[in-house]
């Protein structure tokens, strides 16, 4: 039986390169059957939202989901479609290595590094007020009352809840991960010593997990200094586990030490099987229907995808077929190439190709 798996498209450069990823995970010999949905910024305009319902009952029905870029304007009431498929499919975990292929242009060689970021809490969870709004003064009155902090009258708000219930799960999956995938160390990334029942809290529940793995070693770092860190000596890091804005933010580092989010893949993980595998970089409007964009992070993602369906071999196979292409040099987009202006940079879909051709000789 083939494994059934929802393809969001997306928008800007999505379609396109979901299209790439399509063929070259088929081209591993995975039967897959595919649902093509919609999300994103072109199908809003169409049924005023840029998240349909029946793309989400094609990702409840089939458990499994392939997405490709989708635009989140910044300022505007457009709530980023990522973060709401997170939070209705449950998507507890979001996990993104970052590993250094041969032949990609970075400052850093031998990077394997592995983030595992908490989803639905935090500054994402979408409770904001805003300014100037009768239930905003509330507030603003309430934390007066109840602890004697003033906060100006012309300020929006948002709120930052952690919890131990959702903090143990996080934790226990990154020790679960650490410990399926052969890993020796896992960091909980905090800001403990400012926000005491918010980072403190998520630092006294990780610190109570990690009992239980005594196989895996354990330690914290405050994320100011993590940041520095992982610039100066990556080497000393392994799995780290972060709340939501935290891994957010440093998920964008760490791709940054293995060449950029075009090699930077990402999963989705949530209850009873569910997982939405995703590239971490944005839709890039600009680029559209040019043929430009640097499919690798979506054909990666789809890698994490087949390791998640027990498509090991499979995923092996596609994996190394990315390296060599990547290390060859030739077969590649604009961005890997040393001079990014090189007349020799192939498009979208001829790095496809490549890979396929790659795939062939597995």
């Amino acid at each position: 039986m083939p494994h059934k798996v929802t393809l969001i498209k997306g928008d800007g450069i999505g379609p396109e390169i979901a299209k790439i990823a399509q063929k070259v995970i088929d081209a591993t010999g995975v039967k897959i059957s595919w649902d093509e949905a919609e999300a994103g910024i072109d199908i809003m305009e169409k049924e005023g939202t840029p998240l349909p319902e029946k793309t989400l009952e094609s990702c409840r029905k089939n458990k499994v989901a392939l997405k490709a870029p989708v635009t989140t304007p910044v300022g505007t009431g457009f709530r980023s479609v990522n973060v709401a498929l997170r939070q209705q499919l449950g998507l507890y975990a979001c996990v993104r290595p970052c590993k250094s292929y041969e032949g990609v242009r970075s400052r850093y060689n031998n990077i394997d590094l592995v983030l595992v970021r908490e989803n639905t809490e935090d500054l994402y969870a979408g409770i904001e007020f805003e300014k100037g709004k009768p239930e905003t003064q509330k507030l603003i009155n309430t934390i007066k009352e109840l602890g004697g902090k003033k906060i100006k009258d012309d300020s929006g708000i948002s709120i930052k809840p952690i919890s131990v219930s959702g903090t143990e799960k996080i934790v226990e999956y990154a020790f679960q991960y650490a410990v399926a995938n052969k890993r020796k160390k896992v960091s909980a990334i905090h800001k403990a010593n400012i926000m005491k029942f918010t980072d403190g809290l998520f630092l006294s529940t990780a610190r109570a997990v990690a009992k239980k793995y005594p196989q895996v070693e354990f330690n914290d770092v405050i994320v100011d200094n993590m940041t520095m860190q992982l610039v100066q000596k990556p080497e000393l890091y392994d799995v780290l586990v972060l709340p939501n804005l935290y891994g957010d933010i440093l998920s964008d580092l760490c791709a940054g030490l293995v060449g950029g989010l075009g090699v930077a893949p990402g999963a989705n993980i949530g209850e009873n099987g569910m997982a939405v595998f995703e590239a971490t970089h944005g839709s890039a409007p600009k680029y559209k229907g040019l043929n430009k964009v640097n499919p690798t992070a979506l054909i990666l993602s789809g890698m994490l995808m087949l390791k998640h369906l027990g498509e090991n071999k499979a995923a092996e196979a596609l994996e190394n077929a990315v390296k060599r292409v990547i290390r060859s040099g030739k077969d590649v987009t604009y961005d890997m190439k040393p001079d990014r202006n090189d007349p020799s940079a192939v498009g979208s879909k001829e790095m496809g190709e490549a890979i396929i051709k790659e795939l062939a000789k597995s």
